[in-house]
């Protein structure tokens, strides 16, 4: 009988807790009838960060996805006055994609909907337990080295 790979196991904790994620936030989102999708949500998020109004291809980047798929969601988003698109004032041949006040309501819903399944998914922790996952967290999305483990049976890479 072979020993459980404790690295296996990892993996399919942190999957099993992504899709629990994306359901609880599915619900939450479901509830307050935005008729947003999840990659439309992202979409929007994304948009949020710039500074001006971006290019098709410049979501597309950031969204690692192919153009086309921006445009689909895009043509979603706009139809439902979320987004518009705006002639680039120094080259009318392109489009930018900016937010409507329709979808800075929506990206407000959808940020209230994020915070409400965090703290669903978060309510059996304590406040240590938090912060300590708060830090780990932080070490696996930054790809820092974390001090050497005191306990012996815990293996490092």
């Amino acid at each position: 009988m072979t020993a459980p790979d404790p690295d296996g196991l990892l993996a399919e904790q942190l999957l099993r807790l992504t899709r629990r994620v994306h359901r609880i936030q599915k619900r939450h989102l479901e509830r307050r009838e935005l008729g947003v999708t999840p990659a439309q949500s992202r979409l929007l998020r994304t948009l949020a960060h710039y500074g001006s109004p971006p290019r098709m291809a410049d979501l597309a980047e950031r969204l690692e996805v192919v153009p086309r798929a921006v445009t689909t969601l895009v043509d979603g988003l706009e139809a439902n006055g979320k987004v518009r698109r705006v002639p680039d004032p120094a080259n009318r041949r392109v489009i930018r994609i900016e937010l409507t006040d329709d979808g800075r309501a929506a990206l407000r819903e959808l940020r209230a909907a994020r915070r409400t399944a965090a703290e669903e998914i978060l309510a059996p922790l304590g406040d240590e337990q938090r912060e300590k996952l708060g830090e780990l967290l932080n070490a696996l999305v930054d790809g820092t080295v974390s001090p050497p483990c005191r306990d012996a049976s815990v293996r490092r890479p």
